[in-house]
């Protein structure tokens, strides 16, 4: 989250209400994130989150928009975009309804409203936490099967073989030679017959710790939810899983694993939905994909930034790190006991 279109009290009180959510009593920009304009907004009617998108255009949303409502209908903890309120048009001498709009405009951009979710991100989680996360992010790729638009994910391979050559002129020779040779890894490995078996529909593909919501502390804590949809599209579940075990099962100092907390993350994935033969061969190399795809945005953001009134760029070395662990010591999964 961020803020690079800056909406005053008197435009948002306004577009609130011609959305029949109410009166506006607080407006507040977020920090966080590096994509879009966020505000956190209260109306006598609820806790809303205001999104002006950057860079996504009006024919790219719906995707992202009709996912999150396809998955809150379906019992997944997730934002519920809101829509324009029902009314009747005359056209000619017919009256028509109109409305039901979940993409709106707002100082002419694409914009969209959703409830906020209860609780708070757990930025140093337990086996506990990251078991719940591999539980309902199962569930989520369950419930994504009959979803009927399709959308490629927009940060997948191709972006990657188009953006690394944009930033190789910032780094040094070392690290170079490892993004080139992990770009030329992931080729390959796309190429395989056994990638292309991999199970896929929907996916989040951003979902890191402070992109989801706990209520309570210790083993005690609930997941109460799942955020920030703009980087979902149609990839490997396998990919989403391992972005997840990339950022919530490690040392963020050192980017090493943690053992423990992978195990607890996979086994309750797999108590949802098993992993194939195929999965568990490629979640090594899925795992330096998403440290790949991480680095690369970061290296990009970072050196090549926008303008905003609020932002946080986030440090690519990081990734880098992580990739290089991942090359080192790959988590390898242990074939299923037979029956």
């Amino acid at each position: 989250m961020a803020v690079f279109t800056e909406v005053s009290f008197e435009e948002a009180a306004e577009f609130f209400q011609s959305l029949g959510l109410g009166h506006l009593s607080s407006l507040k920009g977020c920090a966080g994130g590096i994509e879009n304009t966020n505000y956190f907004a209260d109306t006598d009617q609820g806790e809303w989150v205001l999104t002006l998108f950057e860079r996504l255009s009006f024919e790219q949303l719906p995707f992202y928009l009709h996912l999150m409502k396809h998955l809150a209908q379906r019992g997944i903890p997730v934002p519920d975009p809101q829509a324009s309120p029902w009314v009747t048009v005359k056209k000619g001498k017919a009256e028509v309804m109109h409305g039901g709009e979940i993409l709106h405009r707002l100082k002419d951009k694409p914009a969209a409203v959703v409830n906020k979710l209860r609780g708070r991100s757990e930025l140093a989680p337990s086996a506990h936490h990251c078991a719940a996360v591999g539980n309902m992010l199962a569930r989520m790729h369950l419930a994504g099967q009959d979803f009927e638009m399709r959308q490629p994910n927009l940060r997948g391979l191709a972006w990657w073989n188009e953006t690394v050559p944009v930033v190789l002129p910032y780094l040094s020779e070392s690290q170079k030679a490892l993004i080139l040779g992990e770009l030329a890894f992931q080729n390959h490995t796309a190429a395989q017959a056994a990638y292309r078996s991999l199970p896929s529909g929907p996916v989040h593909a951003d979902l890191f710790r402070d992109n989801v919501m706990f209520e309570g502390a210790g083993p005690e804590a609930q997941l109460t939810g799942f955020f920030d949809f703009y980087f979902a599209g149609c990839d490997t579940f396998l990919f989403d899983l391992a972005v997840c075990l990339n950022d919530w099962c490690i040392d963020l100092p050192t980017g090493a694993r943690d053992p423990d907390r992978a195990q607890a993350m996979v086994e309750a994935y797999q108590a949802v939905r098993p992993l194939t033969p195929q999965e568990r061969r490629l979640l090594p190399a899925m795992q330096r994909a998403g440290a790949l795809r991480f680095w690369t945005s970061r290296l990009w953001d970072y050196h090549l930034p926008r303008d905003a009134a609020v932002l946080q760029a986030h440090d690519p070395a990081h990734f880098e790190r992580v990739l290089r662990h991942c090359q080192e010591q790959p988590f390898t999964l242990e074939a299923p006991a037979c029956a």
